[in-house]
């Protein structure tokens, strides 16, 4: 994606900001739990970041899937630079073609508020059901579409900035990120609204059972902190998983 090769840089290092490790990385892995020795599908992988850890946490063959060239050149670089395993390929999710081996895990991570349509989201979850061996989960994380952006609500403190039409939005409609990184650069990217029963339809009509929106959970040691109160009273993110 165009957008992404030209923040590609500044996106990767936003992994820093603190809601990433406190928030996204504490309930993406709570919702995986153990994949110690599983196979792992990274659709939109990005540079990589999650890969990484995911490969770390004990995976056994993990690969990553971007449509951005940048993304994967940076993924590779960290490979290179710091040799795990982990494997790239640079291609667009609503066409991949899985390989053979089954995985036992796909992890889509934004990956599917960039359908903009039913139809593209369905051909993102086909991919996602052909990937994975029957049982096996889809896990990930995804705009926020129970709460579409409120001018009462602002993220600002935790580094986002989210905007959307000043009405209820339709769907297709964009959803506007700005990110603040620790080091003060700010960089903008948009995704795509689509309805909460839209993702529940399709994913059963591609045979996924079980669909859910997880919320979001904060790490044990952050909860008495009230920082994160405005960010748990409003999530802007949202995990989610369903089961082929």
């Amino acid at each position: 994606m165009a957008q992404y090769d030209a923040i590609a840089e500044a996106y990767q290092d936003s992994k820093q900001l603190p809601f990433r490790k406190a928030i996204e990385r504490y309930t993406l892995f709570e919702a995986l739990g153990d994949i110690r020795g599983l196979t792992v599908l990274d659709l939109a992988c990005g540079g990589g970041f999650y890969t990484r850890l995911l490969k770390r946490s004990g995976a056994g063959r993990v690969t990553g899937v971007d449509i951005s060239a940048e993304m994967i050149r940076l993924a590779r670089r960290e490979e290179e630079r710091d040799p795990l395993g982990c494997s790239y390929l640079c291609r667009d999710a609503a066409d991949f073609e899985p390989e053979p081996e089954a995985a036992d895990v796909v992890v889509a991570m934004y990956l599917l508020h960039y359908a903009g349509s039913r139809e593209k989201l369905v051909r993102f979850l086909r991919v996602c059901r052909d990937a994975l061996r029957a049982g096996g989960r889809l896990v990930g994380f995804n705009d926020n579409v129970m709460r579409p952006p409120r001018g009462t609500v602002s993220w600002r403190q935790y580094g986002i900035e989210k905007t959307g039409p000043l009405s209820a939005p339709d769907e297709g409609d964009p959803i506007r990120y700005r990110f603040t990184n620790p080091d003060g650069r700010q960089f903008e990217f948009h995704n795509l609204f689509l309805k909460p029963e839209t993702y529940h339809d399709a994913c059963r009509e591609c045979g996924f059972r079980d669909f859910r929106w997880l919320g979001v959970s904060l790490e044990p040691g952050e909860r008495e902190n009230p920082f994160w109160d405005d960010f748990l009273d409003n999530p802007p993110v949202v995990a989610y998983s369903a089961t082929k």
